[in-house]
C-alpha cells in the first residue's frame, strides 16, 4: 500500500508542476525515473515516450497509466491517471472562478508573461532529455577527445533524414504517423 501511495504522490506533483503539457512533464518523469528505478528506466522512459506519441491521448497521462498499470496493474494504472490529472481539475476549478473577475489585472498579466518562457524552458529541457536517450549511447560517457564516441551514428542519421524530410512543402503535408511508421521500420531493419 505504502508503494500506490508513493506512485499516487509522485504523479500528482507532476501534474501540479508541469505546466504546458505532456512535453513538459518529462523532466519530472526523468527525475522519478532516477528516483524508483524499479518502475521504470531511462531507457523504458525513451520508449514509453515513443509509445505515448503514437498513440492517442496526451503524453502524460499515458506514461502515468503504463507506469501505474506496471506498479501494481489496473488499479495502479486507476490511481496514476487520477492522481496526474487531480490538480489539473483543482486548478481550473479554482482558477475559472477568478480569473474572470481579475483578467485585466497587471498582475494576473504578469503571472502569465512569467509562466510562458518557463514553460519553454521546461519543454526545451525535456526536449533535450530526449534527444540525448534518442541519440546517445548510455553506456558511454562524452568526452571531448573523442566527442562523436557517444552518439549512436544510425540514430543522428535518422534523425537528421527525418528533420531535412519535415522541412520541405511536400514532405510537410505528410502525416506524422507515416513518419512514425517508416522509422520504426527502419528502426527494425538497421538496430
Amino acid at each position: 500500500m505504502p508503494e500506490l501511495l508513493v506512485l499516487c504522490w509522485e504523479f500528482f506533483k507532476t501534474g501540479l508542476f508541469a505546466v504546458g503539457g505532456g512535453l513538459a512533464a518529462l523532466p519530472f518523469l526523468s527525475r522519478m525515473s532516477d528516483a524508483h528505478p524499479d518502475w521504470f528506466t531511462q531507457e523504458m522512459l525513451a520508449d514509453m515516450i515513443a509509445v505515448s506519441e503514437s498513440t492517442p491521448g496526451p503524453i502524460a497521462i499515458n506514461m502515468a497509466t503504463y507506469v501505474g498499470y506496471t506498479v501494481s496493474g489496473i488499479f495502479g494504472a486507476i490511481l496514476a491517471t487520477f492522481s496526474m490529472i487531480l490538480p489539473s481539475i483543482i486548478i481550473v476549478v479554482i482558477v475559472a472562478g477568478i480569473l474572470e473577475k481579475y483578467i485585466s489585472n497587471k498582475y494576473v498579466n504578469g503571472v502569465f508573461s512569467g509562466l510562458r518562457p518557463a514553460v519553454t524552458g521546461l519543454i526545451a529541457a525535456a526536449g533535450y532529455s530526449v534527444l540525448k536517450v534518442s541519440v546517445m549511447i548510455t553506456d558511454v560517457p562524452f568526452s571531448l577527445s573523442a566527442p562523436f564516441a557517444a552518439f549512436d551514428w544510425r540514430a543522428v542519421l535518422l534523425l537528421a533524414v527525418l528533420v531535412f524530410f519535415t522541412q520541405f512543402k511536400y514532405t510537410k503535408k505528410i502525416h506524422p504517423v507515416a513518419y512514425i511508421a517508416v522509422s520504426a521500420v527502419i528502426g527494425v531493419l538497421i538496430f
